[in-house]
């Protein structure tokens, strides 16, 4: 279930060294590659200092960026790594032109590392800003937001990062980790029962999760042993009778989690949780999200 998931869990380091180096290969050309401008125009002597800043309000995340970068680029370039002073948590809310961290070292390093290290932030802070209009949405309704698989291939676990900053909750992180039933699954299986069965069958102990239309549906699958469902692109008024209906069974068959998913929207977020699902799963959140605009600026 989503509560059980690791949702303090920090960056992997082994994610943030290979997913850095392949963007500075990517901006420079293989290793140690090349920045044709900077290193025509800047003495590897030079020294510099500077500042990374949000340019409108938000939400920071992706922090730890900043020293992986500057590391990896020092190191191409053998020379010296520069000093990060910290300024900003990741998940804290930010007024437009605030800083995040103070940078001092090699001008080469610097702004060999400027871009790669601000699309990360970018991207991470746009997500971790949406994410927490949605947080705030459902404040005090007991319902909690979702992210879903809808990620950019290569950055889930930056974008998964950035939800837990603006004060989401991560669902499942692929296909490895939790089973969840969709339409086509219970066409190809005959019905709602017969896919769960044959997931029970396959792996026992996996957490199941099934996405229904209806009532028959959703009650089918709780008496095959499904404990979380998905209302499908339900209007309130189905979506309240179904809670209903649910929470009626409990007292016999023990806690079903109801998660809202498909069709919703920031501005009907709270009317949604009202009906008194226990989460809300928002795809855009992953791939919608505008960036945060951030940058550096040297002094």
């Amino acid at each position: 279930m989503p509560e059980d998931l690791p949702q303090d869990r920090r960056l992997r380091a082994s994610w943030l060294a290979s997913s850095v180096g392949e963007a500075l290969d990517e901006d420079l050309g293989a290793e140690p590659g090349r920045d044709v401008t900077t290193l025509a125009t800047i003495p590897a002597s030079t020294v510099v200092t500077g500042q990374i800043v949000v340019r409108e309000a938000g939400v920071v995340a992706g922090i730890p960026v900043i020293a992986e970068t500057l590391h990896q680029v020092a190191e191409r370039l053998n020379l010296p790594v520069p000093t990060v002073h910290l300024r900003a948590s990741d998940g804290d809310r930010l007024d437009a032109g605030a800083p995040v961290a103070d940078v001092s070292g090699a001008g080469q390093v610097v702004l060999i590392a400027e871009r790669t290290m601000l699309n990360f932030l970018s991207r991470a802070s746009g997500i971790a800003t949406h994410t927490r209009r949605w947080a705030d949405a459902l404040d005090g309704t007991g319902a909690r937001v979702l992210d879903t698989r809808k990620t950019t291939p290569g950055l889930r676990e930056l974008e998964k990062y950035a939800v837990r900053a603006g004060g989401g909750t991560n669902k499942r992180f692929g296909l490895f980790d939790c089973a969840m039933v969709k339409d086509n699954h219970i066409v190809a299986a005959g019905s709602v029962a017969g896919a769960i069965h044959a997931i029970r069958a396959y792996s026992p102990d996996v957490p199941i999760q099934v996405e229904v239309e209806s009532a028959v549906q959703a009650h089918e699958a709780i008496d095959a042993g499904a404990r979380f469902l998905m209302l499908d692109n339900m209007s309130l008024e189905q979506m309240r009778d179904l809670v209903r209906g649910v929470r009626e069974r409990e007292p016999e068959v023990g806690r079903v989690r109801l998660e809202a998913t498909g069709g919703l929207s920031l501005s009907g977020a709270r009317d949604v949780a009202e009906t008194g699902v226990d989460f809300m799963s928002v795809g855009a959140l992953t791939h919608s999200s505008p960036i945060l605009d951030l940058a550096l600026d040297l002094s």
